[in-house]
């Protein structure tokens, strides 16, 4: 009896000890979670009145926002970066309370629970508590600026100022955290005797999808800080980061995400990074000083072109490392595996190029380009959108080895001489893309009425794809896709025939009718699935998997 006594003695120390422990950890939690803003001196820009001289423009002074006929909003700003900040977010607020709505409802469509949404906002908050720290006081201002205009219908992830801070590493969180690879992105360029004209040009596709409603409202930004460049961007609502942009020196940056690590605390996020080298770059060596001198936490490749040195290299970063990819011709090409000598055979590396998509789709675009030389703006376009798999095969419509992947937040073409840039419109990388000469935006004096800022002249037209068949057949099967992420209905025979060669609807089709408890179809619809191109290493283990529990139950 004694020893029973004593044994729940200390066993009762022992749950007092882990109580404790654990609370002080959910304190610690919850401290490093409560971001605070910067300090701000001169909060004057707080009482700027928005006006609406007419249509969809709305002004402060100089700075203003529109939407053109193509559903893309150009916005100008200016100013030191409170200041701008504060204009961003006054001008592009509606924008900014349908981004984080449309975010947020993805979130909870992947993580239904609310307990799970309150605890993960304590994991996120934990993993960026270095974020302050790592962001340069300059953007932690601009950000703290565009907060006032976040709407409070969201306090429940955290403050304004928090969560604005915090989604500029959503991107490297999700893709590091679970490898997620939601930015599979290809970019490439050309110069010298592989363009037309001789001119440096430039394309990539910004392959990142969280849901459609996300990619709904993009916005062309151009930036007037008070220190540096002039430059463009597209962006989203409550978004200062960049992932695709160039500034007026011709320099072009954009972003390709590799194989990371899981972090443990956070570093400067890979869109602030970009962002301070379009701020502050005006060619190659001044570039790649800003990246050396940053800490990120994922591993990255940036594509820089520039018109100073007539040429594009890729700068490849990992969290403890820096390489330069120099292809030393007149052409680059850059998927989501690194290039250089350095990085090669790092083992994160060989496996993404074993078991992804990257390889693939670089051959593919080799393939393209070789065919296309010299490249025009047009002949980018084309390659941008190609759906084809290698040796034009055709592989589905939508696979991931495809350049055109058909889930595009945006498509861009650089031309860093002539300061031109054309940015595609939707659907996808299929509308028009819409010209736009930096040269006369920047040259411009505020606007005073609702009109066209764009060099239309020089617009791509829509891809006939659109019109035919085929592309309605793959809406279809998108549907299908999409409700049964949402667990609603799936027409198994409309997805199948609808994108009959992509292995993806098979596989829909499939997971529709396992749900159903219909083994037999769901194993006939994986068979014809493995038959096809399937994009990924592991996707066709999942699939296999699945199949082999199909035939496993009675």
């Amino acid at each position: 009896m004694r020893f029973l006594k004593k044994s729940l003695k200390i066993l009762g120390w022992a749950l007092v000890v882990i109580l404790v422990l654990l609370l002080l950890f959910c304190g610690y939690v919850w401290y490093v979670s409560n971001v605070q803003p910067p300090r701000v001196q001169d909060t004057s820009a707080l009482s700027l009145h928005v006006k609406h001289p007419e249509g969809s423009l709305y002004t402060i002074g100089d700075n203003w926002i529109r939407c053109n006929r193509y559903g893309l909003y150009e916005m100008y700003v200016s100013g030191k970066p409170f200041e701008r900040g504060v204009k961003n977010g006054k001008l592009s607020a509606p924008l900014i309370t349908a981004q984080e709505e449309a975010f947020t409802q993805q979130i909870r469509q992947m993580i239904p629970s609310p307990f799970y949404l309150h605890f993960l906002r304590y994991i996120v908050g934990f993993l960026n508590r270095d974020l302050p720290a790592a962001v340069d006081s300059e953007y932690k201002e601009e950000i703290y600026g565009i907060s006032f205009a976040a709407a409070d219908s969201f306090n429940w992830i955290g403050s304004k100022y928090a969560r604005l801070l915090n989604y500029h590493a959503a991107h490297d969180i999700g893709h590091a955290l679970q490898n997620m690879m939601l930015v599979g992105c290809t970019s490439f360029g050309a110069w010298g005797g592989r363009t037309e004209t001789g001119a440096l040009l430039l394309g990539r596709n910004f392959d990142f999808w969280v849901g459609d409603a996300f990619a709904r409202n993009k916005i062309v930004a151009f930036y007037a800080p008070d220190r540096g460049h002039k430059f463009m961007f597209v962006t989203w609502g409550g978004f200062t980061g960049v992932v695709s942009g160039m500034n007026d020196a011709g320099l072009t940056v954009t972003i390709n995400a590799a194989k990371s690590e899981i972090p443990f605390h956070a570093a400067t996020p890979v869109s602030l990074v970009a962002r301070e080298i379009l701020q502050y770059a005006g060619n190659l060596k001044e570039a790649i000083a800003i990246a050396r001198s940053k800490t990120m936490f994922v591993s990255e490749s940036f594509l820089v072109g520039s018109a100073a040195d007539h040429k594009a290299i890729s700068i490849e970063k990992t969290p403890k490392d820096l390489a330069i990819y120099d292809p030393e011709s007149e052409d680059i090409l850059c998927t989501n595996h690194y290039q250089s000598k350095h990085f090669a055979h790092q083992k994160l590396n060989e496996e993404q190029m074993a078991n992804s998509a990257s390889v693939y789709r670089e051959e593919r675009l080799r393939e393209l380009m070789n065919r296309n030389f010299p490249l025009t703006p047009q002949k980018v376009a084309n390659i941008l959108r190609d759906r084809l798999g290698l040796h034009d095969k055709p592989i589905g419509i939508g696979n991931e080895k495809a350049i055109n992947q058909f889930i595009a937040h945006h498509s861009i073409i650089f031309s860093p001489d002539s300061l031109r840039v054309w940015v595609s419109t939707s659907p996808w990388q299929m509308g028009e893309y819409v010209c736009y000469d930096l040269k006369k935006i920047f040259a411009l004096h505020g606007l005073s009425q609702d009109r066209s800022i764009a060099d239309t002249a020089r617009n791509i037209a829509p891809d006939s794809f659109l019109h035919s068949p085929a592309y309605q057949g793959f809406l279809r099967f998108r549907e299908n896709k999409l409700s049964l992420m949402r667990h609603g209905f799936v027409d198994t025979a409309a997805t199948v025939q609808g994108d009959p060669l992509f292995y993806d609807a098979w596989r829909v089709a499939g997971d529709y009718c396992k749900r159903q408890g219909w083994l037999a179809a769901a194993a006939q619809y994986y068979r014809q699935a493995l038959r096809l191109e399937i994009a990924t290493v592991g996707e066709r283990r999942s699939i296999e998997k699945k199949l082999a529990a199909c035939i496993r139950r009675p």
